[in-house]
């Protein structure tokens, strides 16, 4: 008996249930393709400076200060930095915060996220959760494990035994049906290596087991969950407040991000995870050059008395998963491949609202032929003896 049944119901069910919570990711992921650029556009005005002939940047713990006077009700969280002498300080203040950018020459604060920056911003919080994370994230989550097996068994049933123009271009003169199954099949074969890609880094970014699976497959040690380091970066601090260096004054965020900066020669970007405390570590995120990685990142953790090196992670040095790991948002976004993957991106998720619509309209057309045929084999049931309708 042949398994091509089964896969096509199992298929047909899956595509019903979750096509319309895919076809809406598909839509707001085609919104979200060339995010990145489109927000740098609306706000240049406030990501680029001018910098003034022979000027040299302030010192950070300035920058800070002057962040910290136009949001005096939030608490800077992150700073970062381009090595582009024409690129704004920005500071983060947390998730839903949103940020600030300071001209680092001047010390003129620039300009928050832009409106269409946030509007982008929902649409990513939709995209990921259906805007709720609570009700949502369960959902978005099934429903891209949910397209993962359709594109498994859709390529199965969509692979042709025989390849011919029919199975693999569009044919215009084809209608209703018949046009809804010559896209759903064509769209098909042709986006499903990259919705293969994007479904899988979603799974990775949607569920702690597929993100832990990454890691194990690897060789490598899962992280600990996100509570975990917050306890151990606290323990450092208490064991040494007995110690005479912890009675020296802090080296300082200015000599700190220097440190940074001579860790790293030729650095693209350094971001600094302001400390909520004096004598705790401090981390500093490093761009380097970029190589095969788009954003290859190190991490390293200074002291804050001395400024000696507490840890340093560079990528090259970093676990086998943990670089994988680093991939699959990229992956996911098309980022990985400069403008041509994230055409590809595009291309694939408005693909993939084709087939969520042909889909679901083939299984409609399907529906209303069971409807039919039940009927009319209704009307051709003799009715019992004595209940014959009377001519009168």
């Amino acid at each position: 008996m042949s398994a091509r049944p089964l896969v096509f119901w199992l298929h047909l069910l899956v595509g019903v249930t979750a096509g319309t919570v895919i076809c809406f990711m598909s839509v707001t992921g085609v919104l979200l393709a060339f995010e990145p650029q489109i927000t740098e556009w609306l706000e240049r005005d406030r990501r680029i400076v001018v910098p003034p002939p022979g000027a040299t940047r302030l010192p950070v713990e300035a920058l800070l200060i002057r962040a910290r006077e136009a949001r005096p009700d939030l608490r800077p969280s992150i700073a970062t930095l381009r090595a582009d002498p024409a690129a704004a300080f920005v500071v983060s203040f947390g998730r839903d915060g949103g940020a600030l950018f300071i001209d680092p020459y001047r010390g003129t604060v620039l300009g928050r996220f832009s409106r269409g920056h946030d509007l982008l911003h929902e649409v990513v919080e939709w995209h990921r959760w259906l805007g709720s994370r609570e009700i949502g994230r369960p959902v978005t989550g099934a429903a891209n494990l949910g397209f993962l097996g359709l594109i498994v068994l859709g390529v199965y049933l969509w692979w042709p035994r025989r390849w011919t123009r029919t199975v693999t271009l569009f044919d215009s003169r084809l209608r209703g049906r018949a046009r809804d199954f010559n896209w759903h099949n064509v769209i098909g074969i042709w986006c499903a290596p990259v919705l293969l890609v994007l479904t899988l880094t979603g799974l990775v970014m949607s569920y702690q087991w597929a993100n832990d699976l990454l890691y194990r497959l690897t060789g490598s040690e899962p992280p600990p969950p996100a509570a975990a380091p917050q306890r151990a970066a606290s323990a450092p601090g208490r064991g040494r407040a007995d110690r005479p260096a912890e009675r020296r004054p802090p080296a300082g965020l200015d000599a700190l991000w220097a440190r940074a900066e001579r860790q790293v020669p030729g650095w693209v970007l350094i971001s600094l995870r302001v400390p909520a405390r004096s004598d705790g570590p401090v981390v500093f995120v490093i761009q380097e050059p970029v190589g095969w990685h788009p954003a290859p990142r190190s991490q390293l953790t200074l002291d804050p008395i001395t400024a000696e090196i507490v840890r340093w992670e560079p990528f090259a040095s970093q676990s086998l998963g943990r670089r994988l790991r680093s991939w699959v948002r990229p992956l996911h976004t098309g980022e990985a491949g400069g403008p041509a993957g994230q055409s590809a991106a595009l291309a694939a998720s408005g693909g993939a609202a084709v087939l969520a619509w042909t889909g679901l309209a083939l299984a409609w057309r399907r529906f209303r032929g069971w409807r039919r045929r039940a009927c009319a084999a209704g009307a051709l049931i003799p009715a019992p003896p004595g209940q014959e309708v009377s001519a009168d």
